[in-house]
């Protein structure tokens, strides 16, 4: 599995931040394509230069091939993290190394972080896939909440990665019956 470098992203990049985002499609998010003025929108309202928030290139042999951003690091929420993979380098074990790599970041760089929370698309099967292999445990399915920009709502899933079950190498099942 090939492993990435992470290279802090910061103010200074939003430009190549943005032409980044309109590169490429991204099948699973709301936007599938995103065209440089919208790509310009998100960036500008991005937190790049620290607060609450944090955001790594993802590189191998100098090339960028993703963008890891986390949020809510600061404040009462649990992390929240969005992991975008260039074409041409998915399917290739980079998700799976920046998800393993960005729980020992914030875990180790957080104290206070009990959790860290990801969403994807019910249909994100590799995804779901990566998320399962690094620990992630389903806690809820939303049913029809995740709209694409073709008109057409998808499941979401909610999943979660307790500190105590990556410190230890566990996962703790969730009880669904509340017993």
């Amino acid at each position: 599995m090939p492993e990435p470098t992470y290279r802090p992203l910061t103010g200074a990049d939003r430009d190549e931040l943005a032409r980044f985002l309109g590169e490429h499609r991204w099948p699973f998010h709301v936007r599938e394509r995103v065209g440089p003025a919208e790509a310009a929108e998100m960036v500008a309202a991005w937190d790049l230069d620290g607060g609450d928030s944090r955001a790594w290139w993802l590189e191998l042999n100098g090339q960028v091939v993703g963008l890891l951003r986390v949020e809510d690091l600061d404040t009462w929420g649990d992390p929240s993290w969005d992991l975008r993979i260039a074409e041409g380098h998915r399917g290739a074990g980079i998700g799976t190394a920046a998800v393993r790599w960005l729980a020992g970041e914030v875990f180790g760089g957080w104290p206070g972080v009990g959790r860290i929370e990801a969403q994807t698309r019910r249909d994100n099967l590799a995804m779901r896939a990566v998320l399962r292999r690094c620990g992630y445990v389903k806690e809820a399915h939303y049913r029809r909440a995740w709209p694409d920009q073709h008109g057409a709502v998808h499941d979401g899933i909610g999943y979660a990665l307790l500190r105590q079950d990556w410190e230890r190498g566990t996962t703790t099942p969730v009880d669904w019956n509340g017993d």
